[in-house]
Formats: structure tokens, sequence, C-alpha cells
């Protein structure tokens, strides 16, 4: 199982990068437990707190000429974790 699947690169999350706070979509199936071990082990940061939170996908819907087409997005969870005083991730070192 492929427990961190992106990191989140939003307004607020890289807000919260300077408190050492950081955003990822990972797998629904994952707990608390098996995110600090991944994050830890892929970034090489100790990680202090991790914080879950489940989403509901949306319920979209377009009109085209063929007529209305409706649709859902995919449910996700996303977790913050905060890292140790001192750590830092780096999502661009690779860019």
């Amino acid at each position: 199982m492929n427990i961190l699947r992106k990191p989140l690169v939003t307004e607020k999350i890289s807000e919260q990068n300077e408190q050492g706070k950081y955003g990822f979509v990972v797998d629904r199936r994952a707990n608390k437990l098996q995110i600090r071990d991944a994050v830890e082990k892929m970034y090489g940061v100790t990680v202090d707190k991790v914080w879950t939170m489940n989403y509901q996908g949306k319920s979209k819907s377009r009109y085209t000429k063929s007529g209305v087409i409706s649709g859902k997005s995919p449910n996700f969870k996303k977790a913050v974790v905060q890292v140790a005083d001192g750590d830092i991730i780096d999502f661009y070192s690779n860019v």
C-alpha cells in the first residue's frame, strides 16, 4: 500500500510550512502511525504530531450539447504532519 499519494501545495498549507507543518494526500486506509512512519522514512525527518481529515467527494454536473453529464469527484484523506524543530521538508528539491 502506497501511503503518501502526493504533497499538498496550497496557500493555507504553505503558510503553515513556516511553523513546521506539512500537508499530504494519503491513502484512505492509512492510520496516523503508518503516515508518521512513511513521512519519516521518505523525508528523513522526525514527526511530532499527525492530524488526519476525511473528505467526501463532491457531486459535479455540467451542461453539454448532448445533455447534462453528472459525476462525482473522488473521496480522499488529507494528513497534516508537524515535524520537530529544525527539521524541514523541501518538496521542490527534485524540480
